[in-house]
């Protein structure tokens, strides 16, 4: 496959040097990718990035990894508005721990010729002193041209420390070290980083004499022009299932908007045109079913998390909807349990109570608060509009007790087909 080719109809290329289309006519060009360990996961921001580098490798390409191991204590100011806090040396490399088993389930590490490569910037600077730096690296690149950078210019007015404004050109030197020792001559990045690429392109020619080359995919937004990589609560969707459940993972991707889906699916999957068309003509033919956006999640979830994941997720989201049973609702994790019915109403009794049993029409109204009469609770009970863990109750006898409970500590309560509540025992 033609990688550049491959990212036009994907829609995944903002900026391009020229001459990087025909140095990459070819197999086997090296090319990387950085990610500065700022935090314990990756999130889906990343992806973009991510995905530029699964394309690479299957275009015949060999894909670096660079993790910063070394830029990660300063922080890049492209896009920031502050600076942001700095991280203890434990902090990155646990942080680095964590990216490398992610990236390891998109890229292949193997033996085939064009294997993927982590690599972490610390490795070439630790050794290096300031004034050698200064001197081997700095004198290369005028503050004039440093200055004219726009993530330089955006920060002029807040406030711009020289730890930040040195950023540009440590990456730079990323671009040249990588260039000199592993034949590298392609980053790229986010149509953000464009400013401290072409500068390692610069230091590569200036220092080395040698030619290197750019690429920049654009930066998501989502079609309401809000940012992408956060769920609608405002919260930052994470790689990690400890950070971001994948029913969440899930949920984000399936809520994706028809517009954002069709632009989606072909940055985030590996689905070809052909298919991705099918999908898109299957969607027009009947929308409300939402193939587009299934597809996509299914796609995304599995390669992220893993099929059973992806399966469990599906499993909840039914139950959420009202298509799922007792049985299914009693299959779910803690995890997946809380994240489902994040923000539903929420309701506490003490174990004593239940050992002993509640009445249901005690329960839902004295209880949980869900009905305010006994009277109406009797009736709708009666008219089964009324059920304990997606279980229809069968009469106003019913007792709630401690056989209720999912996974020890929960019980779902329901009156008609949208209204719950989460019991916990404490």
């Amino acid at each position: 496959m033609n990688f550049i080719e491959e990212l036009t109809w994907r829609g995944m290329i903002h900026d391009i040097m020229p001459g990087t289309e025909e140095k990459l006519r070819g197999q086997g060009v090296c090319g990387y990718v950085g990610f500065d360990p700022t935090a314990s996961s990756l999130q889906i921001g990343n992806l973009v990035a991510i995905m530029l580098l699964v394309q690479f490798q299957r275009a015949g390409h060999k894909p670096l990894a660079l993790v910063g191991g070394a830029t990660g204590m300063i922080g890049d100011p492209s896009g920031k508005s502050e600076e942001r806090n700095l991280l203890s040396v434990d902090e990155i490399q646990y942080n680095l721990e964590c990216f490398k088993k992610q990236l390891a389930r998109f890229l292949d590490f193997g033996t085939s010729g064009n294997k993927a490569e982590i690599v972490n910037n610390f490795d070439w600077f630790k050794g290096v002193s300031f004034l050698d730096f200064l001197r081997d690296a700095g004198k290369h690149l005028t503050v004039n041209y440093m200055m004219a950078k726009d993530s330089v210019q955006s920060r002029l007015e807040t406030g711009l420390s020289f730890t930040e404004f040195s950023y540009q050109l440590l990456q730079a030197y990323d671009f040249y070290w990588l260039y000199k020792n592993k034949n590298c001559v392609l980053q790229m990045g986010g149509s953000d980083q464009w400013g401290n690429i072409t500068a390692g392109c610069e230091l590569v020619r200036r220092k080395a004499g040698g030619e290197a080359f750019a690429l920049t995919c654009p930066l998501l937004t989502k079609a309401d022009g809000t940012k992408f990589g956060k769920s609608a609560a405002g919260e930052k969707v994470w790689l990690d299932p400890a950070l971001t459940s994948p029913y969440r993972f899930y949920q984000f991707w399936l809520n994706s908007t028809d517009d954002d889906a069709r632009r989606f699916i072909k940055i985030f999957t590996l689905l070809s045109q052909e298919e991705i068309a099918a999908i898109c003509a299957e969607h027009d033919a009947a929308p409300h079913l939402r193939p587009l956006q299934k597809a996509l999640a299914r796609d995304i979830t599995v390669r992220v998390h893993s099929q059973t994941d992806w399966a469990a997720a599906v499993e909840a989201s039914a139950i959420l909807f009202g298509e799922g049973t007792a049985d299914s609702l009693r299959k779910l994790s803690e995890t997946d349990l809380l994240g489902m019915f994040e923000g539903v109403p929420q309701a506490t009794i003490v174990r004593a109570e239940l050992d002993a049993g509640i009445n249901i029409v005690d329960f839902m109204t004295q209880k949980t608060g869900m009905l305010p009469s006994k009277g109406e609770a009797k009736r709708l009970i009666q008219n089964g509009g009324v059920s304990v863990n997606k279980a229809k109750v069968p009469d106003p006898d019913y007792t709630v007790n401690a056989d209720c409970l999912l996974n020890g500590k929960h019980i779902l309560v329901q009156k008609g087909k949208k209204n719950y509540v989460l019991v916990t025992v404490a």
